[in-house]
């Protein structure tokens, strides 16, 4: 039985969430008599790119930017969550329910917040939506970065920020399992549409293994349905690299705005 690396890093709050993830992985394996490698000494980049990896999940933007030609898409789940459905889903343009601006173009000259400037849901989208508002170049008046979705929230709700785009899954998660961390806030705005974010597996893997494996994960949510019903997830649906090139559509479109770097 040979070991490989399995982990589902890109959801993993709250308890709940990260519980289900892991109950998921544990039968997907199984599935595929497989045994499981312990990957805490990998980074993000070291798991999608290791040798020894079975299957994990990247971001769509880091997808087209960092791994394209790297690695093989195996599939892109299809949540069925408020904001998330038919294997799309896209961010949501955040503030405070005080804050005095209510339309997106009144946020200009604001203080901006997001995880990273690698991130779909918290940068590429949300520069697609702003580049219209921009003004030479700028929309807000300062970009901070807080390195994580739920940390961008915490800028918000202690007043540090005034705007953040959040992944609606991640949203969807915590409004259902920590309804406090999205209290006091509103939503100013939805992004353009997106592909889910990707399940990937090594280079190497052929079109049958592809299969194999995606099969194995659908067979594993029909085997655990309250493991489905807690990630809101119904199946993991088939999936090209080429699904994802409208991510860098909006990466051009905003940059023909005279918007290439959000800030």
């Amino acid at each position: 039985m040979s070991e490989h690396y399995a982990e589902l890093l890109m959801y993993v709050a709250p308890e709940p969430i990260q519980r289900a993830n892991q109950q998921w992985l544990t039968r997907i394996l199984e599935h595929l008599e497989l045994r499981r490698l312990n990957a805490d000494h990998l980074d993000l980049p070291g798991l999608w790119l290791a040798p020894a990896l079975l299957v994990t999940q990247t971001c769509g933007y880091p997808l087209m930017t960092q791994l394209r030609g790297q690695v093989r898409v195996i599939g892109r789940p299809r949540y069925e969550l408020p904001h998330s459905s038919h294997g799309e889903h896209g961010s949501l343009l955040l503030s405070r329910d005080d804050n005095p601006r209510h339309a997106l173009a009144d946020f200009y000259n604001s203080r901006g917040v997001i995880n990273g400037h690698d991130s779909n849901s918290g940068m590429n989208l949300l520069r697609e939506r702003l580049a219209p508002l921009q003004r030479d170049g700028r929309f807000f008046a300062s970009v901070a970065i807080s390195g994580a979705h739920r940390e961008s929230l915490r800028w918000l709700r202690d007043d540090r920020a005034d705007l953040t785009a959040i992944d609606s899954v991640t949203y969807d998660y915590l409004a259902r399992f920590a309804p406090q961390e999205v209290t006091g806030l509103r939503i100013v705005a939805h992004s353009a549409p997106s592909p889910t974010l990707p399940y990937i597996g090594p280079k190497g893997l052929s079109d049958g293994q592809v299969v194999q494996i995606r099969q194995a994960m659908n067979q594993a949510l029909q085997d655990l349905p309250q493991v489905a019903e807690t990630l809101g997830l119904q199946e993991v649906l088939p999936a090209h690299e080429d699904d994802y090139r409208i991510l860098l559509d909006y990466q051009q479109q905003a940059a023909t705005a005279g918007y290439a770097l959000l800030k």
